[in-house]
């Protein structure tokens, strides 16, 4: 079998398949390489350029679309990981890459620092995770990518280019969410700010009155988010606002019953259930939506919004206008009602403030997303497809790590900058070094 030296000293044999988190994508790259310093990850650029190979990075596989694969070579920078520095003077923190957001809290948490804003679950990398255009829930506060100040990115031809609104202005304003288009990010400097408490209220609500009171839960709340489980009028929400304390966090015994036991371990076994006797879901899901009951807490920001997501699945997820997510929800129940889908997964929906990134998905306009699941190994292509074409008829955009079957010519026509990104792409990559068949397809030829 031949092998390859790759950028970190190693020696890789020919690949085996490589397969995301959520099981339905795989790639079989035509090698591996680990680079532990941003002069390997420029070394394995261009050499990846020199024996005319594709290049991708992947962080941990958490997308549910294409976008990291590769038969080429598939970077993996989980070597690229820690803290550069922080600067308190300007309050950001720079960051390798590679660094998973948990170990990014924790260690913020330790300096006394946070990120305004996070997702709800912390395993993927920095690089990975605003790539793709992660996002939390907010009023005011917009996504992970949204809180960037500046970036390093590696481009087609090896060089590094140092990136921010006063330094390689235009690329730091498409690269801020890249798609692994323009280059291969190193690091990543976020703005942060002094650790504060959160107070998290969590209550079950019937879903007509969360969509008869939607403005006004969005307006009184700086971060709220509701599930809705489909075959039932009963959503789970979460409100989340800044607290002068004291923290007062969920029981360790509360806790593992509530976001393991329950959240995970019986969810899990319910899901089984339904995967195999469909017929069961809808019973399942009255249940489900009633399991948990409603508790408040106060505690560190990422111990508020993220949580433990152990039981595996495939998403799709778009956002459409804020101002149309009520009647977008009410179609998305209607087609539910009517058809013969079970769906044993709830949908969840957040909100986000516009911002300026030219393929953020909230770019130039206040959006709410809407994101559906299925459990992994469950046929979810009806019911995807039936969401899809609700979404499509509202504006939607689609969060390009997850499932989606929109194209450039769409994508156009919804990004109002969407030519600003791809002609700095053709001025970065003229070559498509970074090209794969996802971006192929979202992005043009």
């Amino acid at each position: 079998m031949s092998s390859t030296r790759t950028a970190s000293g190693k020696t890789s044999g020919k690949n085996g398949t490589w397969r995301n988190w959520g099981g339905n994508v795989s790639a079989r790259p035509a090698r591996e390489v680990t680079p532990a310093s941003v002069d390997e990850l420029a070394e394995a650029v261009r050499r990846a350029a020199e024996d005319g190979l594709r290049v991708k990075a992947v962080g941990t596989g958490h997308s549910f679309t294409s976008i990291a694969a590769t038969d080429g070579v598939l970077i993996r920078p989980h070597l690229l990981t820690g803290i550069r520095g922080i600067d308190r003077d300007a309050m950001t923190v720079t960051v390798e890459a590679g660094t998973p957001l948990k170990r990014l809290n924790l260690a913020l948490a330790r300096e006394g620092l946070s990120l305004t804003n996070m997702g709800d679950i912390m395993d993927q990398t920095v690089s990975g995770a605003t790539s793709t255009g992660t996002h939390g829930t907010g009023r005011d506060s917009a996504s992970i990518a949204a809180q960037i100040r500046g970036l390093e990115l590696v481009t087609a031809d090896g060089s590094v280019l140092t990136c921010s609104e006063r330094e390689n202005p235009e690329v730091f304003a498409a690269a801020r969410i890249g798609l692994g288009a323009l280059g291969v990010v190193s690091a990543i400097t976020f703005a942060v700010e002094p650790i504060f408490l959160l107070t998290a209220r969590e209550e079950p609500m019937p879903f007509d009155r969360v969509l008869a009171d939607f403005d006004e839960l969005w307006t009184e709340n700086e971060h709220f988010e509701f599930y809705w489980f489909p075959h039932t009028g009963s959503t789970n929400t979460k409100r989340n606002n800044r607290s002068a304390g004291p923290e007062q966090p969920v029981g360790r015994l509360q806790g593992w019953f509530e976001d393991e036991f329950l959240s995970n371990g019986v969810f899990q076994a319910a899901n089984w259930v339904g995967r195999a006797v469909p017929t069961t879901i809808p019973a399942i899901a009255r249940v489900s939506s009633k399991a948990l009951s409603a508790r408040t807490y106060t505690d560190t920001p990422y111990k508020v919004f993220t949580s433990p997501r152990r039981v595996r699945f495939v998403e799709m997820e778009y956002a459409v206008p804020r101002e149309a997510v009520v009647e977008t929800l009410r179609e998305l129940r209607t087609m539910v009602d009517r058809s013969r889908l079970r769906i044993s997964f709830p949908v969840e929906v957040r909100t986000a403030p516009a911002d300026d990134i030219p393929l953020s998905t909230a770019s130039d306009r206040d959006s709410a997303y809407i994101a559906v699941h299925m459990f992994r190994g469950t046929p979810y292509q009806t019911y995807f497809t039936a969401a899809e074409r609700i979404f499509t008829a509202h504006g939607g955009r689609p969060h390009w790590g997850k499932i989606h079957t929109r194209d450039a010519e769409y994508l156009s026509r919804v990004y109002p900058r969407f030519g600003e990104f791809t002609e700095l792409r053709d001025r970065l990559d003229p070559d498509r070094l970074f090209r794969n068949d996802y971006l192929r397809r979202v992005l043009g030829p």
